[in-house]
């Protein structure tokens, strides 16, 4: 018997020995300092600005075989501060595990990919990893994916609950747009120089009997369908999204039809980037029961409505919607240096209370990016809020007349600790 044992032994790992193998472990440093006045909403009279540091220490281990892929980062996200010196714990629970997942190829095309990960597509609008925040944005779930030359299709699914119960499925975590279950099915289709993706997603909230009760009474469904697409016209690189909501509205669980627009045009001139573009965001008027507001749902939302994050980053959900107007140039200075300058038009979709004009003001942001030395870079940000007479009706009735601005700087330390490859 322990012959068999032991030949059986050799026979897996001589198996296993013979498949090209690759370890890597990765560091993910970053320390952002904030100055906030005005900084997602309007600065209020009598008030002081907010000034932090805050920090995400990341480590990503990545194993890579010829079927399967498992990945694993663990982090620490924190505030300068906000554990007490030689304290014997980490009072503010800052560590956690942000992606533990294995992908297994199941033939030449199919892989099935299960357990926490980013869920990250096209531009970002609708799923996206939201590497700006600390902690990012990750989704339990199980995705079985096909890829094959330029086609590509996944179809994902997730299940939400709180732990392992012995009754029932009732989900009672009440975040931002949680989901208790999600289905949804992509397909993109690339060309030489051009692309076309198909989302369909379908959202689940638990339902509970009332607004002030925890008894669950079901489940109600919010569905998201659209697509994003990219072509040259020329020298001119044209990209653009369009997307329909409905089902229904969360959280008021009632009758939800809302979209979204986007169109986007970039030019290269020499070694500056220009760009200009319009999103429309649809909002129901202020005083009506009608649902229009479209929510962009899981994407990198500080990407998109400008840095200020005044619009669709844990705020502005059934509101009046928006209409964005935007121009950029990315200036390169010198060798690796860059400068971005934005600018945007913010304007109401919906109706706004009193037959208010519906602009609600311009933002511009700067942001100036320097590497220092490999895996290491420096960034400098500023905003800049000119927020009109009627911004107030969207944001608690608090002045406008106060200087709203943002500043920032941040270094990112990003390196490759460890790689091996072996058989």
């Amino acid at each position: 018997m322990k012959k068999i044992t032991l030949l059986f032994s050799l026979l897996i790992f001589s198996v296993f020995n013979s498949i090209a193998q690759e370890f890597s472990l990765d560091a993910d440093l970053r320390q952002r300092f904030e100055y906030r006045h005005g900084f997602i909403t309007l600065f209020p009279d009598a008030a002081d600005p907010a000034a932090f540091v805050r920090q995400r220490a990341r480590l990503n281990f990545k194993y890579n075989s010829e079927k399967l892929n498992v990945f694993i980062a663990i982090q620490d996200v924190s505030t300068w501060g906000d554990t007490r010196q030689i304290f014997p714990t980490d009072g503010n629970d800052s560590f956690m595990l942000f992606q533990a997942w294995a992908e297994l190829d199941l033939d030449e095309n199919w892989s099935t990919k299960l357990g926490r990960q980013i869920i990250a597509y096209d531009d970002q609008r609708i799923f996206g990893g939201l590497d700006w925040a600390m902690q990012g944005r990750f989704h339990d779930a199980a995705l079985l994916k096909y890829k094959k030359a330029d086609v590509q299709f996944d179809l994902g699914f997730a299940f939400s609950q709180q732990g392992e119960s012995v009754l029932g499925t009732t989900y009672n975590v009440l975040g931002f747009f949680t989901y208790k279950a999600m289905q949804y099915g992509y397909f993109k289709k690339n060309w030489e120089k051009s692309s076309l993706s198909l989302l369909a997603l379908n959202t689940g909230f638990q339902r509970f009997d009332n607004s002030t009760s925890a008894v669950a009474d079901g489940v109600y469904y919010t569905q998201t369908i659209g697509s994003y697409f990219t072509f040259p016209l020329g020298a001119v690189n044209i990209s653009g999204s369009a997307y329909y909501q409905f089902g229904d509205a969360y959280p008021v669980d009632e009758s939800l039809s809302a979209y979204q627009v986007a169109l986007n045009a970039t030019y290269k001139a020499g070694s500056t980037l220009l760009g200009v573009g319009a999103e429309l965001l649809s909002g129901s008027d202020q005083g009506s029961t009608d649902h229009k507001s479209f929510f962009p749902l899981y994407g990198t939302n500080h990407k998109f409505n400008g840095f200020m994050d005044y619009f669709y980053v844990g705020n502005h959900a059934n509101n009046v919607g928006l209409n964005d107007f935007h121009a950029k140039a990315i200036f390169k200075i010198g060798k690796t240096s860059s400068l971005l300058v934005e600018g945007h038009y913010f304007a109401s979709n919906g109706e706004l209370a009193g037959d208010a004009n519906n602009y609600l003001g311009t933002e511009l942001d700067l942001v100036y990016t320097q590497p220092l030395i490999k895996n290491v870079k420096l960034q400098l940000g500023y905003s800049h809020m000119f927020a009109s007479k009627n911004m107030p009706l969207i944001k608690g009735g608090t002045t406008s007349d106060n200087t709203n601005n943002w500043g920032w700087a941040m270094l990112v330390i990003n390196p490759n600790l460890f790689k091996h490859s072996f058989k």
